[in-house]
């Protein structure tokens, strides 16, 4: 084995030992790992990782090259199918608040002209707005600061949706930039282990 030789494959081995390291390091590779060698799973960079959510991997017989791309694809699975449950749940949130939008409109069109009036609301209306936990009046005879307090009750429930929606959306932008991480590292990671062996391979011949 000549010298050029012998000095790429301790390369390539030096490469593949670091690359392990450095997934190691990773709170969601770690855990891949720990779960399929038989340990209980670990607190992972954006949330706990259940074993039995996650497709775990038989490393028996396997490289370190393979075993590592193994593991790095777990977590791309993983964060892939999170960011799709929290989009998820962004919109049905919206769609919680355009129904509340949409009581609020028709509760406003019904509003008595003056103080002393009343108004009967349809059954349609009176159901969504018990469903959504607003006081109605034992007779459905709506004065005007009847509805004046159903209507403050009713944006404070979109106020305090869209203060949770805020914080949906951090999250998932958190999820695309780790799942975007995930995926572009499993990419770098094949492209380096195509190149070093193709590179031992040229320095075969």
């Amino acid at each position: 084995m000549n010298k050029k030789m012998a000095l790429s494959i301790v390369g390539t081995f030096v490469i593949g030992i670091a690359g392990g390291v450095g997934l190691m390091m990773n709170d969601s590779a770690y855990s891949s790992v720990k779960v399929a060698l038989g340990g209980q799973a670990t607190q992972n960079a954006i949330g706990s990782v259940n074993a039995q959510g996650m497709v775990t991997a038989q490393f028996s017989n396997m490289d370190l090259e393979t075993a590592l791309m193994q593991v790095q694809s777990q977590r791309a699975n993983v964060l892939e199918e999170q960011l799709k449950g929290q989009m998820e749940t962004i919109q049905a949130r919206n769609n919680e608040i355009a129904k509340l939008n949409e009581i609020i409109s028709k509760l406003k069109a019904s509003r008595p002209a003056k103080p002393e009036a009343s108004v009967t609301l349809d059954a349609d209306l009176h159901k969504k707005l018990t469903e959504n936990g607003i006081k109605v009046p034992s007779s459905n005879k709506w004065s005007q600061a009847d509805v004046d307090v159903a209507l403050e009750s009713l944006r404070g429930k979109i106020d305090s949706l869209n203060s949770s929606q805020q914080m949906d959306m951090l999250r998932m932008q958190s999820l695309t930039n780790k799942r975007n991480e995930a995926f572009d590292l499993m990419t770098n990671f094949i492209k380096k282990m195509a190149d070093q062996r193709s590179s031992v391979i040229g320095n075969m011949r």
